[in-house]
């Protein structure tokens, strides 16, 4: 992945002290409700992802960012185009 936008946000999670890993699936692809146990820091590198939180949905595009604290329920659906992210803890 050497996208500008992966570029970008590795400079960000490096500003912060975060070291992130990337991760990809496929159009429509959908994930479960789930929460973590830490804060989740999430940055759209390519295509778009919505989030379904109990305050409604976020829809993330190549270069926005969601922070989700430790035990918020969400689940997700992957856009039309697949999607990429990076995304790392924050203890």
């Amino acid at each position: 992945m050497t996208s500008e936008q992966a570029v970008v946000a590795a400079k960000v999670f490096a500003a912060e002290g975060l070291t992130p890993h990337a991760w990809s699936n496929e159009a429509g692809y959908r994930y479960g409700e789930h929460s973590h146990d830490f804060h989740k820091v999430l940055i759209c590198i390519q295509g778009s992802i919505a989030f379904h939180t109990p305050n409604g949905d976020v829809v993330l595009r190549s270069g926005d960012r969601l922070d989700l604290p430790p035990g918020t329920k969400h689940s997700a659906t992957v856009g039309e185009a697949g999607v990429t992210c990076m995304e790392a803890p924050r203890s």
